[in-house]
C-alpha cells in the first residue's frame, strides 16, 4: 500500500485556515477612530432601545438618532430620576472621529459586527496555527519513524561493491572471449584441412549404401569438405541426386565434421608462429599471468553481484530519504530486511578483502599484450611453461563434443 501523506494534508488545511484569517483581516473595514460624547436620552424603552441627542464635537450642532442605551445603568441616570419633570435621561456613547461619517453615532450593532469579524479572524488563525503545528510535529514524528530504516550509505557501498564484482566478471569474460576468438580461426582451418583430405567415400560409414560416391566425384565433389561447401541443395542440383539422398549425404558430412572438430587440437608453435598463433599466445598469456585465481575471483564476482542485485532491488527505497518517505509499509519492511542483509554482506566482504581482490584481478586482466605485435613475451613465456598454456586452452576452447 502506498504511503498516504495524512499530515501533509493537515498542514495544508492549517495553512489554508491561516490564509483565510489573513484574507478576512485584510478585507474587514478598519476600526474607526472614536470620540466619547454625552448623550441626552429623549425616549427609552425597558430593553434599552432609545432615542438620544448629542452635540457634534466637530461643529455640526446638535444631532439626534436611535440608539441602544445601557439598560443596566444606574436608575438615577434614567427618567424620571435624572431630571424630574423633563422625562430625560443620561448616557454616554461614541461618535466617529474621521471619514465621511464623522460625527455619526457609533452604534452597539457596529460594535457587535466588528467584534464578530475579529472573533472569526482570531478563531480561523488560532485553528489554522494549531492544525499547522499538529501537522508539522506529527509529520516529523511519522517521518522519523519511517526514516528509521533509511541507509543511503549502506546502499551506496553495496552498489559500488556490485559494480566492482560485475567489472571483474566482465573483464574475465572478455579475456576468455579473446582466447576463443583467436583460437577459433586456427581450429577451423585445421578442421577444414582434415576434412579436405577425407575422400567422399568415407561418408559410407555414416550415409550407408545410398551414398553415390562416384557420381559425386564425377561432379567435382571429392572430399567431405566439398560436400559441406556444396550443401544439400547444391548436391541435388549439381549431381542429379534426389533431394532426400542429398540431405542424407550432407547430414553425414556434417556429423563427420563434428567428430573431426572434436578430435582436432590446435598446436602452438612458438618458433615460427603466424599472426593468428601470435594473437592466440598473447590472449592466453593474459589469463596465464592472472593465474587460476582469476577464474575463481570472477566466478565469486558473478555470484556476489547476483546476490547483491536481489537485495538492492528490495533495498531501493532505503537509498534516499525521499524514496523511503514515499514507500508503503510493506516496501519499507522489505527495505529494512534487505539493508540488514546488505550490511552483513558488506561486513563479510570487508573482512575477506574481496573488493581489493576484485580490483587486482581486473588490473591483471586489463594489462593485455596489444603493444606486443610479435608476441615475443608470450612466445618466451609459452616456451617456459607450455603446460600452463595448453591446459588453459583446453579449459577454455573445448570444441563441441568434448564437453
Amino acid at each position: 500500500m502506498k504511503h498516504v501523506p495524512f499530515f501533509r494534508w493537515v498542514v495544508a488545511v492549517g495553512l489554508l485556515l491561516v490564509g483565510c484569517a489573513v484574507g478576512l483581516y485584510m478585507a474587514a473595514p478598519e476600526y474607526p477612530e472614536l470620540k466619547q460624547v454625552e448623550l441626552t436620552v429623549l425616549r427609552e424603552a425597558p430593553d434599552g432601545t432609545c432615542t438620544v441627542r448629542w452635540t457634534d464635537p466637530f461643529g455640526a450642532g446638535e444631532r439626534a438618532a436611535a440608539h441602544l442605551c445601557d439598560a443596566d445603568r444606574d436608575p438615577l441616570l434614567k427618567a424620571p430620576e435624572y431630571e424630574p419633570g423633563t422625562g430625560l435621561g443620561w448616557d454616554t456613547g461614541f461618535v466617529r472621529a474621521d471619514g465621511p461619517r464623522r460625527g455619526d453615532l457609533f452604534s452597539s450593532q457596529e460594535y457587535d459586527d466588528f467584534d464578530r469579524s475579529a472573533g472569526l479572524t482570531d478563531a480561523l488563525a488560532a485553528g489554522g496555527l494549531l492544525m499547522t503545528l499538529v501537522g508539522v510535529v506529527g509529520g516529523n514524528v511519522r517521518s522519523l519513524i519511517r526514516l528509521s530504516g533509511a541507509s543511503p550509505a549502506v546502499v551506496r557501498r553495496a552498489e559500488e561493491l556490485r559494480e566492482a564484482a560485475l567489472r571483474v566478471a566482465r573483464d574475465h569474460a572478455r579475456a576468455v572471449e579473446a582466447v576463443r576468438g583467436a583460437w577459433e580461426p586456427l581450429h577451423q582451418d585445421l578442421v577444414r584441412e582434415r576434412l579436405g583430405a577425407m575422400p567422399v567415400a568415407r561418408l559410407r560409414r555414416t550415409a550407408g549404401r545410398r551414398l553415390p560416391a562416384r557420381e559425386l566425384e564425377k561432379h567435382g565433389v571429392r572430399s567431405v569438405r566439398d560436400v559441406l561447401d556444396t550443401g544439400a541443395w547444391g548436391l541435388a542440383q549439381a549431381c542429379g541426386t534426389g533431394r532426400r539422398t542429398a540431405e542424407t549425404v550432407w547430414d553425414a558430412a556434417r556429423r563427420t565434421a563434428d567428430a573431426v572438430s572434436a578430435d582436432t587440437t590446435v598446436r602452438l608453435d612458438a618458433g615460427r608462429p603466424g599472426p593468428r598463433t601470435v594473437a592466440l599466445l598473447n590472449a592466453l598469456r593474459v589469463l596465464v599471468e592472472a593465474g587460476p585465481e582469476a577464474r575463481t575471483v570472477a566466478e565469486a564476482g558473478r555470484d556476489l553481484a547476483a546476490g547483491l542485485e536481489r537485495r538492492l532491488a528490495d533495498a531501493a527505497p532505503a537509498a534516499g530519504w525521499r524514496r523511503l518517505l514515499d514507500a508503503g509499509a510493506e516496501e519499507r519492511r522489505r527495505a529494512v530486511t534487505a539493508v540488514a542483509g546488505l550490511r552483513g554482506l558488506l561486513d563479510e566482504a570487508g573482512r575477506a578483502g574481496v573488493r581489493a581482490r576484485f580490483a587486482q584481478v581486473s588490473v591483471d586482466l586489463l594489462r593485455g599484450a596489444d603493444a606486443d605485435a610479435e608476441g615475443l613475451a608470450a612466445r618466451t613465456d609459452f616456451e617456459a611453461r607450455p603446460a600452463a598454456y595448453y591446459g588453459l586452452l583446453a579449459e577454455i576452447a573445448t570444441p563441441p563434443g568434448r564437453e
